[in-house]
């Protein structure tokens, strides 16, 4: 008897836990990039097909989002977003976006420096890629490697 209550309370946090996830629906994130920026669209094309729900504004602004947002100087991008309680700076694979959720380091964000050939929306004809980090900030300033790609 006891096996069978313990089976039904098992089956019973299974479904609870499906339906609160479908309930919150996708995840959101909102984009802020340069005016006219192309390469940032691509990878908001890329977060959406990854389940994301995206929001993007224009801003000549940016760079004092940037300050107020704590991404340091040397890890700037074309566009700034916030997510799950985070920032992402720049072309930040949707794997470690993800990852990054599921895991909840102690950090400010993650943020891909300048705009590397290959990384997620900036893909070039040829199929060129260059090797780059992704990078985590904390409140400090302080920054680490949280992936590379090569």
């Amino acid at each position: 008897m006891k096996r069978i209550a313990l089976g039904a309370s098992v089956a019973l946090a299974c479904l609870v836990t499906v339906t609160v996830v479908i309930a919150q629906g996708p995840t959101p994130v909102e984009v802020v990039r340069n005016p006219g920026c192309g390469c940032c669209l691509k990878w908001v094309s890329l977060l959406e097909k990854a389940g994301f729900k995206a929001t993007v504004t224009e801003s000549s602004e940016i760079e004092a989002l940037k300050n107020s947002k704590g991404v340091p100087k040397a890890v700037r991008s074309c566009h700034t977003a916030t997510v799950g309680g985070y920032v992402i700076e720049g072309h930040v694979p949707v794997a470690d976006v993800k990852r990054l959720l599921a895991t909840r380091p102690k950090v400010v964000g993650l943020a891909v420096a300048g705009m590397p050939a290959g990384s997620p929306g900036m893909e070039t004809a040829d199929g060129r890629t260059e090797p780059f980090d992704v990078i985590a900030f904390d409140k400090a300033g302080k920054t680490t490697v949280f992936a590379s790609h090569r």
